[in-house]
């Protein structure tokens, strides 16, 4: 469950992502670039991809060859006259350069530690313009727009960085029984006459993600396919939180909305740290475009977001790396065998231990991953009142308690280890509805260290 890094800790992607929306490119960025950058680590070898739809907008993703092939959406392009900079939001990188001719991009990637150079090539002409919908004319609708919107899990609220936030997903499925694709233009989220977000171009496409479907352009769906529209609404300091929200699609000319949808309006579980000390990076933390916040997962007959508020505790030096020494050596990392503690007086609803401690390394796993085992070594805590307490990749051996038994706040428990599905020495935390890793719903909560919010993505703190 830790990618913390796409490049600078050599973590990757588990699952290959659809590319995302670039915008502001011009035509001469379209087509395919390499490029090879060096860490402290590792050469990589990298292929910048960029296309662009008829309607003007741009699709990109960046793949690491040498990171088994890991692909990550480019979010955003900005150019001003021959300078370039790409934004990949999931892995908090940053590629800015200079445009020299068409053919070559000189500059620098950073992912919040050192500032190292990169260069692309251009490796192929620019490709032709994709179509942005229906490649003839759009179809009208005098029934209305066939299709289902549903909000699976009710929006709660969670302070973050100073404001209020509603997190959650509004599905939406082509139901056109005639077969006609259908290419979605806006969203708007109402409270009453009030419209909180609006999404369209770039902002809609990065908020999507397709299951099925043809083409790059995640605004386009099949018939018969859906849309998940991952959205991250954040109030203004002191704004009033809304009882009810709406949702307004639109489809060429044509809208549609949702019924109304309650907005819970009790706070989070206020929560102890799990963890001490200084140094502490929320990595994969909430954030709209974190891997936490995408990892929909069908189980059990249901498609969840467990690890909706997620965030993966790495524990950096000095010099803003996570180890000191042999990369490939668990004791070499700064998280590993710290003390992992209870967050409340709770009550231990499930313990596993046993599985083997991985070797760190993008695809090293000591065992075959499963549902079984997918958090390593781990713990779960009842919290109470349906919230449960998730905690992964425990060192083997090290854990301390047992189903049943009642644990102190600011217990320990277990050690940060490396087991289940994990890159490197850390601790996965989140709250869910259920005692299951993955078979749940994610839940907001507060941390008390930081004045009852939670610390957004790669934020970097002390308990």
């Amino acid at each position: 469950m830790n990618r913390r890094s796409f490049i600078a800790s050599m973590s990757a992607a588990e699952l290959v992502i659809t590319p995302g929306l670039v915008r502001g490119a011009p035509p001469e960025l379209a087509g395919s670039w390499q490029g090879t950058l060096t860490t402290p680590a590792a050469n990589l070898r990298l292929t910048l991809e960029l296309t662009r739809t008829s309607d003007g907008l741009y699709l990109g993703k960046l793949t690491s060859i040498d990171q088994g092939g890991a692909k990550i959406p480019v979010d955003i392009v900005k150019v001003d006259s021959n300078s370039v900079r790409l934004e990949l939001k999931m892995v908090s990188g940053v590629f800015e350069g200079k445009l020299e001719g068409d053919s070559k991009l000189t500059g620098t990637w950073t992912q919040g530690g050192p500032v190292l150079p990169l260069e692309f090539v251009r490796s192929s002409a620019p490709p032709a313009s994709i179509p942005a919908g229906n490649a003839t004319a759009p179809p009208s609708f005098p029934l209305g727009l066939p299709l289902m919107l549903d909000v699976p899990v009710a929006p709660t609220p969670f302070p973050a960085g100073g404001k209020t936030h509603l997190v959650y997903e509004l599905h939406i499925t082509n139901f056109d029984v005639s077969g006609q694709n259908l290419s979605l233009k806006r969203i708007d989220v109402l409270d009453g006459s009030t419209s909180l977000a609006g999404l369209e171009g770039s902002e809609l496409i990065v908020a999507l993600a397709r299951v099925g479907g043809t083409g790059e352009d995640k605004r386009v769906l099949d018939a018969g396919r859906r849309a998940i529209a991952f959205l991250w609404i954040t109030l203004p300091p002191g704004a009033r939180l809304p009882s009810l929200l709406r949702h307004r699609v639109t489809v060429n000319d044509q809208s549609v909305e949702s019924a109304p949808v309650a907005v819970v309006q009790a706070q989070p579980l206020l929560l102890a740290p799990p963890l001490k000390g200084s140094n502490w990076m929320a990595a994969n933390g909430p954030g709209n475009g974190s891997i936490h916040r995408r990892a929909m997962l069908p189980v059990d007959g249901r498609v969840r977001i467990a690890q909706r508020f997620a965030i993966d505790w790495l524990k950096l030096g000095a010099d803003g790396k996570s180890f000191d020494g042999d990369q490939k050596q668990n004791q070499a990392h700064h998280a590993y065998g710290n003390d992992v503690l209870a967050v409340a007086n709770a009550t231990v609803a499930t313990v596993k231990d046993g599985v083997p401690e991985n070797v760190p390394g993008i695809a090293s796993r000591a065992v075959p991953i499963t549902l079984e085992n997918v958090g390593g070594n781990h713990i779960i805590l009842d919290l109470g009142d349906g919230r449960f307490g998730f905690y992964a990749h425990l060192k083997p051996g090290s854990l301390r308690v047992k189903v049943g038994e009642r644990v102190k706040q600011g217990q320990v428990m277990a050690l940060v280890g490396n087991s289940g599905n994990s890159t490197e020495p850390h601790l996965h935390f989140h709250v869910a509805d259920a005692n299951s890793p993955l078979g749940a719903e994610g839940l907001p909560y507060r941390l008390a260290a930081w004045h009852q919010e939670l610390p957004l993505q790669n934020e970097r703190v002390s308990f």
